[in-house]
């Protein structure tokens, strides 16, 4: 390979849930740093990062799906294209885990496969008075009955968002020499007084 030639690595991460869930706020939340609460209703929308690793460049796409029922056509071909599934619920609705229970079907009906990889997010945490789903009741059904991985997350307060992005990056089938290459990178975009929350894991990395 000459130095100018490049090779190409492509991943899709599809965010698939429930309307108000989150899903948005979770994505520009890790792009961006930034959270607008209020709630504009989402079609479909593509989001793009590259990295180059070395001679590697390296294309993150993530898909951020409707969250009404009304495209399911366009729903399948997210799911049947992805490389790895967020299934966002919001803990104070438990009608939107019922609504990932279903999206996890059809991602289990689409890809034909029984080990999909999934990483299911419980967001709004930060609405400590309205939680009415059990992290308990959900961590065993995530992780137990499903084996799957379980974050909860505040797209508002900015708690595990990057925890649960690197979860679903070592869902995907990224070269394993590219993982770790990813997470030395470092964020370059600038926040509010130059300071950001501190990270809840000691060893967790930073994608920029």
């Amino acid at each position: 390979m000459s130095i100018t030639e490049k090779e190409k690595t492509d991943v899709r991460l599809v965010f698939l849930g429930a309307g108000g869930v989150g899903k948005t706020a979770l994505i520009h939340r890790f792009l961006q740093d930034t959270f607008d609460p209020k709630h504009r209703r989402t079609v479909e929308e593509i989001h793009r990062k590259e990295y180059e690793v070395g001679e590697v460049k390296v294309t993150i796409n993530i898909i951020d799906t409707s969250g009404s029922y009304s495209f399911p056509a366009m729903r399948k071909l997210s799911i049947q294209n992805g490389d790895a599934f967020a299934l966002v619920y919001a803990v104070d609705d438990p009608d939107s885990l019922e609504a990932v229970k279903r999206l996890r079907d059809e991602i289990l009906e689409f890809k034909e496969d029984k080990h999909p990889p999934i990483v299911v997010i419980g967001n709004k945490i930060d609405r400590h008075s309205e939680r009415e789903v059990s992290s308990r009741d959900a961590l065993a059904m995530v992780e137990l009955d499903w084996d799957h991985i379980f974050v909860e997350s505040s797209a508002k307060d900015n708690v595990n968002v990057l925890e649960a992005f690197m979860e679903l990056l070592q869902q995907t089938d990224l070269p394993s020499q590219l993982r770790p290459a990813l997470c030395r990178r470092r964020e370059t975009i600038p926040t509010q007084g130059g300071k950001r929350p501190p990270m809840n894991k000691t060893n967790s990395c930073l994608i920029s």
